[in-house]
């Protein structure tokens, strides 16, 4: 099982959304992911944030999934939003997918991304003992 590193020595997690740090386990398989955008299956891109982030999020879970793991096993995320006017969105999904999970997390708020129709671009590392 990973183990949550939150120091009491220092500042908490910024609205209490991850955790400083995540100790994986000796012999666990560890994923990485590519960084996912939220194009559909079928190659098509919704045009709202809300839209693209909740297939995002779908990518990752199917990702997991097939990988034999599930939200619980997620140690970091980094997330890339264009513009900060978009973060509320990813966070709030974000907060829908990991419900109490915490794993350690950074956000960055771009100016563009490779395509300028893409809103975000989530990665995450996982790891199962």
């Amino acid at each position: 099982m990973n183990t949550l590193i939150n120091p009491a020595s220092i500042v908490q997690p910024f609205n209490n959304a991850y955790s400083h740090g995540v100790v994986i386990p000796p012999q666990a398989r560890v994923l990485h992911t590519a960084g996912q955008i939220g194009v559909r299956p079928d190659g098509s891109l919704p045009a709202s944030i809300e839209e693209q982030t909740e297939q995002v999020w779908i990518n990752l879970v199917a990702i997991l999934r097939d990988a034999g793991m599930d939200i619980a096993d997620i140690v970091k995320i980094t997330a890339y939003i264009v513009g900060d006017h978009n973060f509320p969105a990813y966070a709030a999904a974000r907060s829908r997918y990991l419900g109490a999970h915490k794993p350690a997390a950074t956000a960055f708020c771009v100016p563009q991304l490779l395509k300028p129709e893409w809103l975000l671009e989530v990665e995450l590392i996982a790891a199962r003992a």
